[in-house]
């Protein structure tokens, strides 16, 4: 269960950090579970790359430790920070899991990333931006792959182009006036290839906030490279519902990634 202590992801200062408070320092909170071996996954929770939402963080840890699944939640670097520093941040959550896999309990065959609207975002940069690890790196822990075996992007920001992007989280990320080619290297929908994890999403029709296009165009090009994925869509609910208990719609989605969390063999 939860440890109150922060594993600091640079313990030396972050790359690109701007000064020494808490938001300079990204980190992971612990939620494991006794056992070894066990599966894990790193939560990454929104707020639109200004903030990170407390509904989307510790819940959804404990929510995961109910499955029998170890977490972790991640502070990632947010606005004043730019690219790349979030990416980086979930990088390197993702190699710091692995490498020190024994000492946690966990399967480093078995690491997971979830997030939620622009923690959407950032988990599908992770899972269709990453590498194998340098192997000649001085530091251990960048010899590691920092590809997750699974995604679960909840209501995601995906693209970052009009008309569908959700233009606070593009200008908290990439400020006013991005490079196009930026802008197209981290629209989510162009970027999955046959390697991409598998992966589940949830997204609410009338999502006023994030257009549900963003997770339809993520599972088309899914589809279109023959990786696996759940789509589930609900008819209605507000953005940012978090586990949505007692929501007359979008209630059933713990459940289904439940289900779906079993069949990858977490």
């Amino acid at each position: 269960m939860r440890n109150e202590q922060e594993w600091l992801l640079w313990p030396e200062g972050a790359p690109h950090a701007a000064g020494d408070t808490p938001e300079d320092r990204p980190a992971l909170f612990p939620y494991l579970l006794e056992g070894p071996d066990r599966p894990v996954v790193i939560v990454a929770p929104g707020g639109g790359y200004g903030m990170r939402a407390d509904h989307e963080g510790e819940p959804i840890a404990l929510w995961l430790n109910g499955l029998g699944i170890s977490a972790f939640v991640l502070r990632y670097r947010v606005a004043p920070y730019k690219h790349p520093a979030p990416l980086l941040d979930a990088q390197r959550a993702v190699r710091t899991v692995r490498a020190r896999a024994a000492e946690f309990g966990v399967d480093a065959d078995r690491i997971g990333l979830l997030g939620f609207s622009a923690g959407g975002h950032l988990v599908s940069s992770a899972g269709t931006h990453w590498d194998a690890g340098s192997p000649d790196a001085e530091d251990p822990i960048e010899r590691v792959s920092a590809r997750p075996d699974l995604i679960l992007l909840c209501y995601p920001v995906v693209t970052l182009r009009d008309p569908h992007t959700h233009a606070g989280s593009r200008l908290n990320l990439l400020g006013e006036a991005p490079a196009p080619d930026l802008v197209e290297s981290l629209s989510g929908e162009l970027q999955v290839n046959a390697d991409t994890p598998p992966a589940f999403l949830w997204h609410t029709a009338d999502d006023g906030a994030v257009p549900v296009e963003n997770s339809l165009m993520f599972a088309a090009a899914l589809s279109a490279h023959r990786v696996p994925f759940d789509l589930h869509v609900y008819s209605s609910g507000a953005h940012g519902i978090g586990l949505a208990e007692d929501h007359p719609y979008a209630s059933g989605w713990p459940a289904a990634a439940a289900a779906w969390l079993k069949t990858q063999g977490f």
